[in-house]
């Protein structure tokens, strides 16, 4: 006698809601046709499914896309880096408060070194016969972020061996929800035979047949809801034995059409607008924003983060700040759509010879004209780099903090954002002594800055 396991798998939605009706209602509607059929189904997100980029996740705090989730009948999720980093220590505490599926997250841990009240390491899933699937998280290892939080995360390799000796005896099978990228899932599928699929996510990388590495089969639908995965497991009830596994990607496009889906998509963008519609300040003038010429609300945000961070110079590439400000009111809404990208803002020590080296390679032009993706970026075009307190002679050999002439030797404090700490700007940056200011965003700093210069 066989039985037929069909597991369902979503990940790095980011809060590209335009997708989600067509892939709630295909994942639905699977669930009910295969629990007709007798067959067992699973439903599994693998993390990244918040970004506050969008005005209902920032408006609900996340908790909107666990209603979504609910609705749609998940069974398990595990937590992205979005998730995890990009909330304060209480709002990710409260986020699942309403969950209807299992988080699965075997390696944060609270200030209190115990996993979260809302999470558990593993969970085991029994089909009708009695087999037995052990299902495990994971999240990207980003403990410089983390940690100014309060949580305390441990490597994955770790907790997945300490986890796997207590699960693997239980389990007839053994899936892992890896939001940890695709080395480290093909390094796991090397070194842990146990581990039977791995279904990934955080690189935003496509197995559209899934991909067998040492007897694990990988699978990943790529980002913002573009694919559905599907594996289907067949298996020997008898001998408890895996008969064949099969994996494939849904576009999303070729999904059906959900009923009234536009509307829909523009009811949570209003939702959202509603939600963050409370008035922060009153601007006495328009505040322009300009990527490739001077303009004041670049420079204001830039001279925010100098007092924000306490620091001897600061910058920021003006492609950031996506539109200007017209007097008036302007609400938590308005400082959103224009700073929608979840930034921190950090403050790097580094030795007049380093700080040197980094200014001048701002002043690059093809980088002020790159399309930027990633790194919490959520614009269209780097835009060329405004300063406070850093000057420029006629020689780029002259370059002045605070009017005196670099000291090649002497230690500045940089004010910046995190995501040109990571090497791909700025090598210097990723490897300098430097502190994150969590959970902040650029757009609290712009919006501190606001009042502090405008009166309600």
């Amino acid at each position: 006698m066989r039985e037929t396991i069909h597991i369902y798998h979503t990940n790095d939605l980011h809060s590209h809601f335009e997708n989600w009706p067509r892939i709630r209602d295909f994942l639905k509607m699977r669930k009910q046709w295969h629990h007709e059929a007798q067959d067992e189904v699973l439903l599994f997100d693998i993390g990244d499914h918040v970004d506050r980029w969008h005005p209902f996740s920032e408006g609900t705090l996340g908790k909107g896309n666990v209603e979504m989730l609910n609705e749609a009948g998940y069974d398990a999720v595990t937590i992205g880096n979005n998730e995890g980093i990009t909330f304060s220590y209480k709002e990710l505490n409260d986020l699942y408060g309403n969950a209807k599926f299992d988080v699965l997250l075997a390696n944060l841990y609270t200030k209190e070194e115990k996993i979260p009240y809302w999470a558990k390491p593993y969970n085991i899933y029994e089909t009708k016969s009695g087999f037995k699937i052990g299902v495990l998280g994971l999240t990207a290892h980003f403990t410089p972020f983390y940690k100014p939080l309060g949580w305390k995360i441990y490597s994955p390799m770790d907790q997945l061996s300490f986890w796997l000796k207590e699960l693997a005896p239980q389990s007839d099978m053994i899936v892992l929800l890896s939001h940890l990228g695709i080395r480290d899932d093909e390094w796991i599928a090397e070194k842990f035979p146990e581990v039977d699929i791995i279904l990934g996510a955080h690189t935003h990388h496509i197995f559209h047949e899934g991909k067998e590495t040492n007897g694990t089969l990988l699978g990943a639908g790529g980002k913002h809801g573009n694919f559905v995965g599907h594996i289907m497991v067949e298996l020997d009830v008898q001998s408890r034995k895996v008969i064949s596994r099969r994996a494939q990607l849904y576009e999303q496009d070729q999904l059906h059409a959900s009923k009234d889906e536009d509307q829909e998509i523009k009811s949570w963008h209003e939702k959202g607008k509603v939600l963050l519609n409370d008035t922060v300040t009153v601007l006495k003038n328009d505040l322009a924003a300009d990527w490739f010429e001077p303009s004041e609300l670049p420079q204001l945000l830039t001279d925010g983060l100098l007092q924000w961070c306490e620091a001897d110079c600061a910058f920021l590439n003006a492609g950031l700040v996506l539109e200007g400000l017209p007097k008036g009111e302007v609400s938590r809404f308005d400082i959103h759509r224009i700073l929608p990208h979840p930034i921190n803002p950090c403050v790097i020590n580094l030795t007049g010879a380093q700080l040197k080296e980094v200014l001048k390679a701002t002043r690059d032009e093809e980088l002020h004209h790159l399309q930027v993706k990633g790194l919490g970026f959520r614009g269209k075009i780097m835009g060329e780099f405004v300063y406070t307190s850093v000057g420029f002679g006629k020689d780029i050999g002259h370059i002045y903090i605070n009017g005196k002439l670099i000291d090649p030797h002497k230690t500045y404090k940089l004010a910046t954002t995190d995501m040109f700490t990571f090497g791909h700007f700025f090598p210097e940056l990723q490897r300098a002594e430097k502190h994150y200011f969590m959970p902040e965003f650029l757009r609290d700093v712009l919006t501190w800055k606001l009042k502090e210069t405008n009166t309600l």
